[in-house]
């Protein structure tokens, strides 16, 4: 670890430097500049990370649902190398690189349907915010001003721009921000667990239609934009909608020429064993894609959408008016990036990641439901490799209670001291593991946590607390 003169800086230089001056997201203001808060990682191989300590442990969350293809994988270090000493930048508002192209076209060659066209930007928030001003581009070149409106979901989550902030539904993201909502609307979660309509499969599914049905209805379809919806809520606790829910919300959204938008920024690039979850898993082709995380493996950052033919034919050539789409970064098509992206398909694809995820996604699932066995465990949920274990200690509750967080927050520091970093959100136990993990890795972390659970669950019951 080098400074910028080129001295070498020690563990405790670079955590004071970090305690005196970074502000990390979700910073907990009262704990600013004080030590014992984040750990700091020094390196990583494959799916195992490493602490300033020298504690060696597997990356549940792979990251943050980004390290597809595993730490320290030399093909897309080479290519980010070589492609920064080839051309390590051009302006994408007056000139092309080759990397960006060459992506675009991969992409397209595997998105489905007619979604022929890539927009790049520099992460998942840009990506979905600008596929958003898309939508509001789109209206307005159609002579539709009025039709802007977005429907979101409740626990849905989609980045941290002003717009896409907004859409997001988890309320832990709100706090002590001013968010311009007008035209911003959130229907329920299709999380079966938690809400009291919840039912059988079936039934809650014309409950969740029959919701939407009528916030069309109520609002006026002539005033919605977009239905926005990532395949699984990710960070609302992998939620995975009842069987057909994508495909039924899709044909209405068709009937009402409402855009629909999905937000493949932790699905896509192999995480469901498919380079998009969209059509293969859930049986949509939707009007755009928005992608990020996976597309780089988080070796550098990237994101971006990809849009059907049918979208862009009705604002362009002929019916273009005039109109450009000037939304843009500095950073779009980023020629370093797009080339880690392209080496990062390569190794995808000459791995044969994509059949292994649907090899060890099943056993993964397998392991992960018997953890419900444990009485703590009051639901376990997933598809792929994503997968989360809920604690409840009052099961007749419709929503996670302050304890239900505290003791989920000590079962995510039991297995830290075991070797297994989990992802707690909320109550929730939450894995995402690299695409290249064993089935005897799988055992490895279920196994850590498992045991993590159940001796939490001992000690609160000697509290006396469940």
């Amino acid at each position: 670890m080098y400074s910028e003169t080129g001295s070498q800086w020690n563990v405790a230089e670079l955590e004071d430097a970090a305690h005196r001056h970074l502000i990390s997201p979700a910073e907990e203001l009262a704990k600013l500049g004080t030590s014992g808060g984040r750990t700091l990682f020094t390196s990583a191989d494959g799916i195992y990370i490493t602490d300033s300590r020298g504690r060696r442990m597997i990356d549940g969350p792979a990251g943050m649902w980004c390290t597809q293809v595993g730490y320290n994988c030399k093909p897309i270090a080479d290519a980010i190398a070589a492609q920064a000493l080839r051309i390590c930048y051009n302006s994408p508002w007056y000139s092309l690189n080759g990397p960006s192209a060459g992506l675009a076209r991969r992409i397209a060659e595997f998105a489905p349907g007619d979604l022929n066209h890539v927009f790049f930007t520099t992460g998942g928030s840009s990506a979905v915010d600008s596929a958003l001003r898309f939508m509001q581009f789109f209206n307005n070149v159609l002579g539709r001003p009025s039709k802007k409106t977005i429907i979101c979901r409740i626990d849905g989550y989609h980045g941290s721009t002003h717009l896409t902030a907004a859409c997001s539904g988890r309320a832990g993201n709100r706090p002590n921000f001013d968010l311009e909502m007008d035209n911003v609307t959130f229907i329920s979660a299709p999380n079966r667990y938690r809400h009291p309509q919840g039912g059988d499969e079936a039934a809650f599914l014309e409950f969740l239609v029959a919701e939407f049905e009528e916030r069309i209805e109520s609002l006026g379809p002539q005033n919605i934009g977009a239905f926005l919806a990532e395949p699984v809520l990710a960070s609302g606790g992998v939620i995975v909608p009842p069987k057909g829910y994508h495909r039924r919300f899709l044909e209405i959204c068709r009937k009402h020429d409402i855009l629909y938008i999905s937000d493949e920024v932790v699905t896509g690039f192999g995480r469901c064993g498919e380079w998009f979850a969209s059509e293969p898993a859930f049986d949509i082709v939707p009007d755009i894609i928005t992608f990020a995380k996976g597309v780089t493996s988080g070796y550098v950052p990237l994101g971006g959408f990809v849009i059907s033919d049918a979208v862009l034919g009705r604002i362009s050539g002929e019916n273009a008016k005039g109109s450009a789409y000037t939304n843009g970064y500095t950073y779009s098509g980023h020629p370093v990036s797009c080339a880690a992206a392209l080496a990062n398909i390569e190794v995808i694809e000459q791995g044969g990641l994509l059949a292994h995820v649907r090899e060890v996604a099943p056993y993964f699932q397998e392991q992960l439901r018997k953890l419900g066995e444990i009485p703590l465990v009051g639901d376990v949920r997933g598809i792929g490799l994503l997968g989360c274990v809920e604690c409840a200690t009052d099961p007749h509750s419709q929503a996670a209670t302050d304890f239900d967080k505290a003791v989920a927050a000590r079962i995510d520091r039991l297995c830290y001291e075991n070797g297994l970093i989990v992802r707690p959100i909320g109550s929730m136990c939450v894995l995402s593991p690299a695409l290249i993990i064993k089935k005897e890795e799988i055992d490895t972390m279920i196994s850590i946590l498992r045991e993590s659970i159940e001796k939490v669950q001992a000690e609160i019951r000697a509290e006396g607390r469940f």
